[in-house]
C-alpha cells in the first residue's frame, strides 16, 4: 500500500509538473520533436546577436534567447560579434553599422512596423538577419521566425519581407471597472484597478507579449458602455502604468470615454459637442492625459445607442461628437473610433437599417482622424450575417471593422468555434461599392478608397481564467484575429494549422484532424443555432440559449419574434421590397441578387425573405425540412467532432484533452437542446411533422420554454 501510495504521489506530481493548462497561449517553447529538423535549427542557430539596447531590444533577445534553448533544447549563447551560423536581430540602422546592407526600397516599403528575415552571409559566415526600421518591427519579426520554428518550417532560404496591411490593430476589452466583463466568459477582468497603479501583476506583461506576437498594437481597457471615471486623475494614473507595460510591446492604450463626462464629472450642465465649455473641457482632458500618457491613442465612443449619452440628446449629429474629440486629440496625434452600432426603440424602422439611415448622410463630415466603427454584420454578432451595408455606403469616411472575438451568440466559452471562417467571409464578401472586387477587406484596409487612416477592432475574449480565454479552443479565436488584422489575405486554414502546431501538436496527422474539426465549427455551430439566416433568437436578458418564443416586450427589437417572424404561412424578415428594403442600401448586383429569392444564397433567405414553409430550396427539399435537417445535421456534426477528438487521446496534452472533452460534453447537450427547441417551436407553425429519418425529441416545447437562467453571464 505504502508503494502503491508512493506511486500515486509519485504519478501525480509528474503529472502536474508537466501537464499543460494552456497558460502559455500559441508561446510554447517546448523541444521540437522532429529529429531532422532539430538537428538541423541546431546547426545553423548558435548563437544570438541583438543590437540595440532599448527596452523592446531586452524583450527581443529574452524572447530569442527563450525560444531557442526551449526548441532546440540547448543553451544558445549570447554573442557581441558575427559568427558564423548566428541570427542577428536589430534595427537596420544598428545592424548596417555591422554589416554592409542597405535594402534601401525594401526598408521604405514596410514603414514603421514592417520586418526582413532573410539568410546572409557575410566574410564567409552563414548568419540569419532580422531586421526593421523600429525596434517594434524586429520585435514582430522576431516572433515570426520563432513561429517557422514552432511549425517547423525551413530556414534555409529566407526571403521574407512583411508589413501590416491595417494600421490600427486594435483590441477592445468590455471590461467595467468593478472587473465584470461584459459579454466576458473567462473570468474577471484582467485589469486590477485596485492594486495598479503601485503593482504590476506579471500577467500584464503576458498579455502584451502575446499581442505583440500577433500584430496587435492596440487595447482599449475598458468597456464601451463607459464610466466617466476612468477620466479621472485616479484611474488616468492607473492607465498610466498600464500603458507603460505595453509601451515596449509596441502597443498604445485607447479609452471607451461617456459622452456625458463634462457633466458626470466635469460639473458642467451640458455636455453639448457645440458648447464652447464643453470643447474645452475636452480638450484640457485630452492635454491631461497625454502629459501622463505621450503616446496615448485616443478614444472609443458608443453613443446614442442603447441608452448611451450622445451629441443626439442636443440635437446635434454623431458628425458634431466625433468632430469635437477629434479636435482635443489632434495636437496629440490621437484618433476617434466611433462606433456605427446605433439603433433606437423609438424608430420604427428595420433595425438592420438604421445605422445605414443615420451614417451615410454623414459620409465626408468627419475630421481626418475619426474612424467609423462598425460592425460585420447590420444587427449584432449573429453566428451569420450578411455584411454591413455600410461597407459599401461610405467612401470619403475610413471605416473601422468591428469584429467580435468573444462568443456572446456562439456558446459563450464552453462551444467549439473557430472564427476565422466568419472573418474572412466577411473579408472577402463583395460590396461591389467601385465594381467588382471590391471587397470589404479592401474597404477596411484603406486601399479602395485611398484612405491614409485604417483599423480593425476585435471584441476580446480574455479573463483571469488560467488558460485565459475559458475554452482552450477560444484561444485560436484571438490568433486569428490578430493574424488576419495584420494580413486579412491569409487563409483561415493556413491560420489554423499554425496555432494548433504552437498550441497542441507537430504531428501531421493530428493537425489534420484537428484543422478538420476547426474549419467546420462555425458552420456547425450556425446549423444547430440559426440556419437559413435566423437570427436574433437567442435568451432574454442575456444571450445564452435558444428562446424564439421572446415576445411582448418593453422593447420588439430585443425580442426574437421581431426578427423570424414565423407564422402559418411561413417564416423570415422580408427585407425586400414588399417589406423593409433594406436589400435597396447595397449595391447590384448584390442587392438584386439578396433580393429575388430564386438567387438568394440559402445562407441568407429567412434574413432577406419570408419564405413559405413548403417553398421548394435548392436542394429540392422543402423550407421545413431543410430548416429541421440543418438543426439535426448540425448536432450530429457536433457529436462526430468528439469521436475526432476522443482519437486524438493520444496525441494531445492530459489536461488540454480533458478540458476539452468536457466541453465537447457541454456543447453536445446544449446543441440538442437548441435542435429540440427550435424544432419544436417553429413547428407549432408549420404544422408540419420532423422528418421521418430524424430523432425525436424527448422534452416538450414547454419543458423548454420553462427553463431558467437566472445568473447567465450578460
Amino acid at each position: 500500500m505504502k508503494l502503491f501510495l508512493a506511486l500515486l504521489i509519485l504519478l501525480f506530481t509528474f503529472n502536474v509538473l508537466t501537464a499543460d493548462d494552456g497558460y502559455r497561449l500559441w508561446l510554447k517553447y517546448d523541444k521540437i520533436h522532429d529529429v531532422q529538423k532539430l538537428e538541423t535549427y541546431q546547426s545553423v542557430l548558435q548563437g544570438i546577436l541583438v543590437t540595440g539596447d532599448s527596452l523592446t531590444g531586452a524583450i527581443i533577445q529574452n524572447e530569442l534567447e527563450n525560444g531557442l534553448n526551449g526548441l532546440l533544447d540547448k543553451k544558445v549563447p549570447i554573442i557581441r560579434d558575427i559568427q558564423d551560423n548566428c541570427i542577428i536581430a536589430g534595427t537596420i540602422e544598428n545592424i548596417r553599422s555591422m554589416v554592409n546592407i542597405d535594402f534601401e526600397n525594401e526598408m521604405n516599403a514596410i514603414g514603421n512596423e514592417g520586418y526582413l528575415i532573410l539568410n546572409y552571409n557575410i566574410s564567409n559566415n552563414d548568419i540569419i538577419i532580422i531586421t526593421a526600421n523600429t525596434d517594434i518591427g524586429v520585435l514582430y519579426g522576431t516572433f515570426h521566425f520563432l513561429r517557422l520554428l514552432q511549425t517547423l518550417q525551413d530556414i534555409d532560404v529566407l526571403n521574407i519581407i512583411e508589413s501590416p496591411r491595417i494600421q490600427l490593430r486594435v483590441l477592445n476589452h468590455w471590461d467595467n471597472l468593478d472587473r465584470t466583463v461584459e459579454r466576458g466568459y473567462a473570468g474577471f477582468s484582467l485589469w486590477n484597478w485596485q492594486k495598479l497603479p503601485d503593482y504590476i501583476h506579471p500577467y500584464y506583461h503576458e498579455y502584451a507579449r502575446a499581442n505583440a506576437s500577433i500584430g496587435i498594437n492596440g487595447t482599449v481597457l475598458n468597456n464601451v458602455n463607459a464610466n466617466a471615471l476612468i477620466l479621472t486623475p485616479l484611474y488616468l494614473n492607473k492607465v498610466k502604468a498600464l500603458a507603460d507595460v505595453f509601451r515596449p510591446y509596441g502597443i498604445k492604450v485607447y479609452l471607451s470615454i461617456r459622452f456625458s463626462a463634462p457633466i458626470d464629472i466635469g460639473g458642467l450642465p451640458v455636455s453639448d459637442p457645440l458648447d464652447e465649455e464643453v470643447r474645452q473641457w475636452w480638450k484640457d482632458k485630452a492635454q491631461e492625459i497625454y502629459k501622463l500618457i505621450p503616446d496615448f491613442g485616443g478614444f472609443l465612443v458608443k453613443a446614442n445607442s442603447e441608452g448611451q449619452p450622445g451629441p443626439q440628446n442636443y440635437g446635434r449629429s454623431h458628425a458634431d461628437g466625433a468632430n469635437m474629440l477629434a479636435d482635443a486629440l489632434k495636437p496629440f496625434g490621437g484618433v476617434v473610433m466611433w462606433r456605427a452600432f446605433v439603433y433606437d426603440a423609438n424608430d420604427k424602422e428595420d433595425r438592420a437599417k438604421q445605422a445605414y439611415n443615420e451614417f451615410k448622410p454623414l459620409d465626408g463630415k468627419f475630421r481626418d482622424n475619426v474612424l467609423i466603427q462598425v460592425k460585420n454584420g447590420p444587427i449584432d454578432f449573429q453566428p451569420r450575417e450578411p455584411f454591413h451595408p455600410l461597407f459599401g455606403g461610405m467612401p470619403e469616411t475610413p471605416l473601422m471593422m468591428e469584429f467580435q472575438i468573444t462568443q456572446e451568440y456562439l456558446g459563450f466559452s464552453t462551444h467549439l468555434v473557430y472564427l476565422a471562417t466568419l472573418y474572412e467571409e466577411v473579408l472577402d464578401a463583395d460590396t461591389y461599392a467601385k465594381g467588382e472586387g471590391s471587397t470589404v477587406a479592401r474597404v477596411i484596409d484603406g486601399s479602395l478608397n485611398n484612405h491614409k487612416l485604417s483599423g480593425i477592432a476585435g471584441v476580446a475574449n480574455t479573463g483571469t481564467d488560467r488558460n485565459w480565454t475559458g475554452h482552450l479552443f477560444a484561444q485560436s479565436n484571438w490568433y486569428c484575429f490578430g493574424r488576419l488584422a495584420w494580413d486579412h489575405q491569409l487563409s483561415a486554414e493556413k491560420i489554423a494549422d499554425e496555432w494548433i502546431r504552437m498550441s497542441l501538436t507537430n504531428d501531421d496527422a493530428a493537425v489534420r484532424s484537428i484543422q478538420s474539426i476547426m474549419m467546420k465549427s462555425r458552420e456547425n455551430t450556425v446549423n444547430y443555432m440559426t440556419p437559413l439566416g435566423l437570427h436574433h433568437i437567442m435568451g432574454w436578458d442575456h444571450h445564452y440559449g435558444p428562446a424564439p418564443w421572446i415576445k411582448d416586450k418593453h422593447r420588439d427589437d430585443w425580442t426574437s419574434v421581431y426578427y423570424h417572424r414565423a407564422d402559418s404561412i411561413g417564416i423570415g424578415f422580408d427585407r425586400t421590397k414588399t417589406g423593409s428594403n433594406a436589400v435597396s442600401q447595397y449595391h447590384e448586383p448584390a442587392a438584386d441578387t439578396f433580393a429575388a429569392l430564386e438567387t438568394c444564397p440559402d445562407e441568407y433567405l429567412i434574413w432577406f425573405h419570408h419564405v413559405p414553409w413548403d417553398y421548394k430550396l435548392k436542394s429540392g427539399k422543402t423550407l421545413w425540412d431543410e430548416l429541421c435537417y440543418h438543426y439535426y445535421n448540425g448536432t450530429q456534426a457536433v457529436a462526430e467532432m468528439q469521436k475526432k477528438w476522443a482519437d486524438l487521446q493520444d496525441k494531445i496534452d492530459p489536461e488540454i484533452f480533458n478540458h476539452v472533452t468536457s466541453m465537447m460534453k457541454i456543447q453536445y447537450k446544449e446543441a440538442v437542446w437548441w435542435r429540440n427547441a427550435c424544432a419544436l417551436y417553429f413547428q407549432t407553425f408549420s404544422n408540419q411533422p420532423i422528418p421521418e429519418d430524424l430523432e425525436k425529441p424527448d422534452k416538450t416545447l414547454e419543458y423548454y420554454q420553462n427553463l431558467s437562467f437566472p445568473f447567465a453571464p450578460k
